[in-house]
């Protein structure tokens, strides 16, 4: 496993930001040699503390205008449950994270859809044919003052 110290952590904060910064740049930021800078960061690749490189998305210009973050009860709570629950949300375009979390609910999903209108649909034609799902509730994303999701 690729050791973590000061300098990789501040690889992995100055990539978080900006992905596609040349070597060059990225070694003056962090205060190592080109060379140096190069295999940490292939290191870090190799070991899989670096899992990939995304484009940030700029919603408004890819048709999205409404998000939603989205809890999810099951009436069951069987692996069986869990497993068809995944399954029948993994090809939903409009599910763009899942998570299996503690507490009240068994799922939290952000929703990414055009308007309220798809969103709608997305909620009674997908979540509500779903057999295994007991109870939804859907919170609105009005602003986003801090996201630093890749």
């Amino acid at each position: 496993m690729t050791e973590l110290d000061d300098i990789n952590r501040k690889i992995l904060r100055t990539l978080s930001r900006d992905g596609r910064m040349s070597n060059l740049v990225l070694s003056d930021a962090v205060g190592l040699s080109p060379s140096a800078c190069l295999r940490r960061v292939q290191e870090l690749e190799r070991s899989g503390v670096i899992q990939g490189y995304r484009a940030v998305l700029n919603p408004v210009k890819t048709g999205v205008g409404f998000t939603a973050y989205v809890t999810v009860g099951l009436n069951t709570h069987t692996k069986a449950s869990q497993e068809a629950f995944e399954s029948a949300i993994a090809d939903a375009p409009e599910v763009r994270e899942c998570h299996n979390i503690t507490g009240s609910w068994e799922y939290l999903l952000r929703i990414e859809a055009a308007d309220l209108a798809a969103y709608k649909s997305f909620h009674t034609e997908v979540l509500g044919t779903v057999p295994q799902v007991s109870a939804i509730t859907s919170y609105v994303v009005m602003a986003s003052p801090k996201d630093e999701r890749a």
